[in-house]
């Protein structure tokens, strides 16, 4: 495919993997819209090979092989091209932009992690596997957005933001996560709350895990009060997309901790009508983030 095949393919990518994020791309201008979706094209595939799905859902294919997507990640650090599409698609954003390969490198240890079966002891773990699976990719997103790869400050910042969102997809997606055989809730909380190593979402220990997942929530809004420190340095529009995408991913949060035990009877959205309600009040905040 040539760029333009590629940024298409990729948009619809995107459109499909994720309504937020798809929705946050369109406030960003053309170029950056462009090579945000090249980057979630070669994220999302990431993330569907290690979880055995297509497009974030799931389905009946086994888990993939997470050693081969880090051969091909790495044959595009190298220069090479593997007419795969979301290879291709990194490979192209990396020719136009200067994406550090230690932020891309950290993304697939992540999802090594998880094909290695792994689970959080405490809070340290917790954080340092967010921020491998979404802290790093904050990082390559302000890249794209025009943060240099030196303001380590700035880029900290954007790390702080992608951990928020994980901690509120993790709260929302427990039960999720259960059926698949994982759980990322730290060992030490699993004892001090009283939960079933076993099986955390058992109905008589309920209150308890609605405790520890406002207990995930409130760290996720600790994370997303901290990146806001770095959202002055972002050009307009991206502004305004970063606080777009927070004030949503904020919202299944605040929404997970507000339903208590039914929490996990559905999937906790953020309905369309509403996503498009917060752009008038993000917009104002990003003129005000100057």
């Amino acid at each position: 495919m040539n760029r333009t095949q590629l940024v298409a393919a990729a948009g619809e990518t995107i459109r499909h993997g994720s309504k937020s994020f798809h929705m946050a791309s369109r406030l960003f201008d053309r170029r950056t819209r462009e090579r945000a979706w090249l980057l979630y094209c070669w994220c999302r595939h990431c993330d569907d090979v290690c979880d055995g799905q297509a497009l974030g859902f799931r389905t009946d294919r086994a888990q993939g092989n997470v050693a081969a997507v880090e051969l091909l990640t790495g044959q595009v650090l190298a220069g090479e091209t593997v007419g795969i599409l979301p290879f291709d698609a990194l490979g192209t954003l990396l020719a136009e932009c200067p994406v550090p390969s230690r932020y891309i490198r950290d993304h697939v240890e992540g999802f090594k992690l998880d094909s290695e079966g792994w689970r959080p002891s405490d809070e340290a773990d917790l954080l340092r596997y967010c921020y491998h699976v979404a802290g790093a990719v904050g990082c390559m997103m302000a890249v794209v957005m025009g943060v240099k790869p030196e303001e380590e400050e700035t880029l900290a910042r954007a790390s702080d933001l992608g951990i928020a969102f994980q901690l509120s997809n993790i709260a929302r997606d427990l039960r999720d996560d259960h059926e698949a055989g994982r759980c990322y809730l730290p060992a030490e909380w699993i004892e001090l709350h009283g939960l079933d190593r076993r099986d955390p979402l058992r109905p008589d220990r309920r209150g308890a895990l609605v405790a520890v997942a406002r207990r995930l929530t409130h760290l996720a809004l600790c994370y997303e009060a901290s990146a806001h420190a770095g959202v002055a340095k972002l050009p307009f529009r991206a502004r305004w997309a970063v606080l777009a995408a927070a004030r949503v991913y904020g919202a299944i949060g605040r929404r997970v901790a507000s339903l208590g035990a039914s929490a996990w009877e559905t999937r906790v959205t953020v309905p369309r009508r509403e996503k498009l309600a917060f752009l008038l009040p993000t917009l104002v905040e990003a003129i005000r983030a100057r």
